[in-house]
């Protein structure tokens, strides 16, 4: 028996990276699974990857871009009319871009909250009355850059997203209650992805990356996904409101 058994859950991003580790885990432990991804064929390679190991998942061919409100909302509805509810949506998908305050384009401070925010609140804005049907609960993927700057990059527009992800996901608590709708967000600390393969090679790089985390290692996706999963489970029945920090020790510095 699993620990999701019987529940639908929509996670976005699910490409690679936590997103591919998150719908594999939910799937193993009994949830029917829809994803997208900006990168279609990726996507599909997921889903091919999670029906060999005998479990279940779907989501919309090709590209899906969550920072078009129309397209979340047609994967939303179509995740609910293949699947018939939902029970967890799981807000993973993000892209950002980098840069000093004074360097910083304006596209690219608009392009990070699009990728970042704006598809989040469209996911969640689409997905809400169908949660409210029978209750259940929204994961948000923040950062730790929503708690702290960083001295190694550009973090400006990034950490405002995140940190307005936090701030959303309290909101979401308050007016998901009386639909027996509970929100949650998870700030990772520095995770190991095939995305941050290469900064990993470089041993500077590397050693500045992981300055100040107490257990001297990148977290790795199962470690976020795994956190992801007792959230949504009826095990965290009485958490709401929240932010999950998982950074190997970072913020305690």
């Amino acid at each position: 028996m699993g620990r999701l058994d019987g529940k639908v859950a929509l996670i976005t991003g699910t490409g690679g990276g936590q997103g591919r580790v998150a719908a594999l885990r939910f799937a193993s432990e009994g949830a029917r699974v829809y994803g997208c991804d900006i990168n279609g064929a990726a996507h599909e390679e997921t889903c091919q990857l999670v029906r060999d190991a005998g479990f279940a998942m779907s989501g919309g061919r090709g590209s899906v871009d969550l920072g078009d409100p129309e397209q979340a909302r047609a994967w939303v509805e179509a995740g609910v009319a293949e699947f018939g509810r939902l029970d967890i949506l799981y807000n993973n998908a993000s892209a950002c871009r980098f840069g000093g305050v004074a360097e910083l384009s304006i596209e690219d401070w608009h392009f990070t909250i699009r990728n970042e925010l704006d598809l989040m609140f469209f996911t969640t804005k689409y997905a809400w009355n169908h949660l409210a049907v029978q209750g259940g609960v929204v994961i948000n993927i923040s950062s730790v850059a929503a708690w702290g700057g960083s001295q190694i990059a550009g973090i400006s527009a990034h950490a405002a997203a995140k940190g307005a992800v936090v701030s959303f996901t309290r909101q979401l608590a308050v007016e998901g209650v009386k639909h027996k709708i509970r929100a949650v967000s998870i700030s990772p600390g520095f995770i190991a992805t095939p995305g941050t393969t290469e900064f990993l090679k470089n041993p500077d790089i590397r050693k500045a990356l992981l300055d100040g985390v107490l257990m001297e290692r990148p977290g790795e996706s199962h470690e976020v996904v795994s956190t992801a999963l007792f959230v949504a489970s009826d095990e965290a029945s009485f958490i709401t409101g929240t932010d999950i920090v998982v950074d190997g020790g970072l913020l305690a510095t």
